[in-house]
């Protein structure tokens, strides 16, 4: 049953994050759905499994950190190495590669709080 739920979350995940991506940005790439997949699933295997007993803005920094390095994982890849340009953040202050920057990783710790809450609740009504 916890391998349906992954399954699940990662459908989940990579449907959200391709969602807000054309609500952010008005457009998408098929690789985001895959970012999007791995990030819930690893928040949920992080945050509401190992480290379940953190405090909930802990959670959410740790959801930060784990999004923003999908994200930048995903960049190297796909932008770097690929040269698919799906997403350059190069202009953005305190880049990192032009993959991720700061702005976005506190949009990521942000975001957070609903996919976790939402995660929790799933796992809870699932698993």
């Amino acid at each position: 049953m916890e391998f349906i739920f992954y399954l699940f979350a990662f459908w989940l995940g990579g449907t959200v994050y391709q969602t807000l991506e054309l609500w952010w940005r008005r457009r998408t790439h098929w690789t985001m759905f895959l970012a999007g997949g791995v990030c819930a699933v690893l928040l949920e295997f992080l945050c509401n499994g190992v480290f379940f007993a953190l405090p909930l803005p802990f959670k959410c920094i740790l959801g930060a950190l784990i999004i923003t390095a999908v994200e930048f994982s995903f960049g190297c890849v796909v932008n770097l190495k690929m040269g698919m340009k799906v997403w350059d953040y190069s202009n953005l202050r305190g880049n990192i590669l032009g993959q991720v920057c700061p702005y976005f990783s506190a949009l990521w710790c942000v975001l957070s709080l609903p996919a976790l809450l939402l995660l929790n609740l799933l796992h809870t009504a699932i698993v």
